[in-house]
């Protein structure tokens, strides 16, 4: 059994090894040697980089054409936009040269906001206002375009005519001999020197000039006499205190009415020369309620001055008079002296500050008559200082305003009452300081709504022996408005006017609302 098992393995071994002679026999058949290859390497790396490229190759094309294509799109789609951007101007450029301004600022004014600071754009639509009679519009269109391109003449001998018909004679001088400056073309030269003579002309006749107006008012107040209706209570330790049941006022009766007013104006002014003036002015009040008559009111008031003026800023020396009215019967007399100073920062913004000093009176009585207003506010010396700031936005239709303020009050008044030996008010000599802010925004070409908030704080010198403390108080204002121009010489003004004081010492406490309707003419 061994021996068979042996013989087997032997078979077996003999059979493997005819397989693998046969098998090499026939590999050096069919195969040259190893060391003469039929392809190179190289080769062989460039055949499979073929067989690999067809599977890589379509799919950067692809991606290839379709960027390609996206860029041409985006191409196509810019130079569309530009087309649509130039047909616009080129559109208004011939709606202003086929004598048609209004058209053609009506086809731009949309779009002034997105594209303000561009050249053309600023330039039509500045020309196109002018010549349709918006010069104000015109200049704030023409400011953008000179301080993108300050050597652009024409732009230059346009915001000259725009200040021209604008009335603003010095700066429409000073642009226009600017583009003389330039070695302008003759044809400019010729019309400058026409708008010089003209301007030259005007201001030899215009040298005076008087303007006025005359308003009718009617409304309704709700607190003719700024009543207060808070009940008061007095200090503990008052010298009032005991005196009145629970040591308490009862609030005061919140007297309500209907009221009518007239109001006339006048200006007169002078030109010295290029930058002084002489002027004069005067203002007549009257307020009467329909059935609180005790409440009338009326004043008279007038200034004299002189103006000195230079490119950007004007300047104002004023002597005030003054005289006011409470029930035909008090009256009190005011005489001040005021400076202020406006300069122009640019066609957009202005700003302006002053300070005056101003004495107020009691008159009509005896100063020491308890029927006299002296009883009660006293004779004063006022000091007051504060700024302005005023801006245009670049639409010109909306403007943005502000002002601040501080001053004091002496306290002068004669002796009146035994309480106070020395003269003067209960409460003493007062410190203030307030704000004011508001906007304007033009509704039509005929029309603007205006608003405003104020707030003043006052501190009084004197202890009030009612609270025993010294008497604080803050005013509070709004008033929203409108101006509707029938014309350029008759406007009508709806208004609301709402008014709170909060006061430690609650009898000067109130709110008030007043509503009215004036209707004005103005006299050029």
């Amino acid at each position: 059994m061994s021996f068979i098992r042996l013989a087997g393995w032997v078979f077996s071994g003999l059979v493997f090894t005819l397989s693998g002679a046969y098998a090499q026999e026939i590999s050096h058949k069919n195969h040259k040697p190893a060391g003469k290859p039929r392809v190179s390497v190289k080769a062989a790396e460039s055949v499979a980089g073929k067989v690999a490229k067809p599977d890589i190759q379509p799919q950067r094309s692809a991606e290839d054409t379709a960027t390609q294509e996206a860029r041409q799109l985006a191409e196509i789609r810019k130079r569309a936009d530009n087309e649509a951007r130039e047909k616009l101007l080129n559109d208004a450029d011939v709606l202003i040269k086929g004598g048609k301004p209004a058209e053609a600022y009506a086809l731009l004014e949309p779009l002034e906001f997105e594209r303000s600071g561009e050249v053309r754009f600023d330039y039509l639509i500045g020309i196109a206002a002018l010549d349709s009679g918006k010069p104000d519009k015109a200049t704030l269109a023409f400011e953008r375009v000179l301080i993108v391109a300050p050597n652009f003449a024409g732009a230059r001998l346009d915001m000259a005519r725009a200040y021209y018909q604008l009335g603003d004679l010095p700066r429409a001088r000073t642009e226009f001999e600017n583009v003389l400056t330039k070695n302008p073309p003759e044809a400019a030269r010729v019309t400058i020197q026409k708008y010089l003579g003209s301007i030259a002309a005007y201001e030899q006749a215009k040298q005076t000039r008087i303007t006025g107006y005359a308003e009718g008012v009617a409304g309704h107040d709700s607190n003719i006499a700024n009543s207060s209706t808070q009940t008061f209570t007095f200090a503990p330790n008052s010298p009032w205190g005991g005196l009145f049941p629970n040591n308490q006022l009862p609030p005061a009766a919140k007297l309500a009415g209907d009221y009518e007013g007239v109001n006339a104006g006048a200006e007169i002014s002078h030109t010295l020369n290029a930058n002084w003036g002489l002027y004069a002015a005067a203002d007549l009040r009257q307020h009467g309620n329909m059935t609180r008559t005790a409440y009338d009111t009326s004043s008279a008031d007038g200034r004299v001055g002189v103006i000195y003026g230079e490119k950007k800023n004007v300047y104002k020396l004023s002597l005030a008079l003054g005289q006011f009215y409470t029930a035909n019967s008090m009256r009190r007399d005011s005489q001040g002296v005021s400076v202020e100073w406006q300069h122009t920062l640019n066609a957009s913004n202005q700003v302006s500050a002053f300070a005056q000093y101003a004495q107020n009176r009691a008159a009509g009585f005896q100063p020491t008559s308890p029927t006299t207003d002296a009883r009660i506010e006293g004779n004063t010396d006022q000091v007051v200082a504060g700024g302005g700031w005023v801006h245009v936005l670049a639409d010109g239709k909306q403007a943005l305003f502000g002002s601040i303020y501080a001053g004091k009050e002496s306290d002068v008044a004669p002796v009146i009452s035994p309480g106070l030996p020395n003269g003067g008010r209960v409460d003493g000599k007062k410190r203030f300081e307030g704000f004011r802010v508001g906007g304007q925004i033009g509704i039509t070409d005929q029309s603007e709504g205006i608003a405003s908030i104020g707030w003043q704080n006052a501190v009084y010198g004197n202890l009030n022996n009612l609270i025993m403390a010294n008497r604080s108080e803050n005013l509070y204002d709004l008033i929203v408005a409108a101006n509707w121009h029938l014309d350029k010489l008759w406007t009508v003004k709806p208004q609301l006017a709402f008014s709170r004081k909060s006061s430690n010492v609650a009898l000067y406490s109130f709110d008030r609302t007043d509503v009215s309707l004036t209707i004005r003419r103005d006299f050029k």
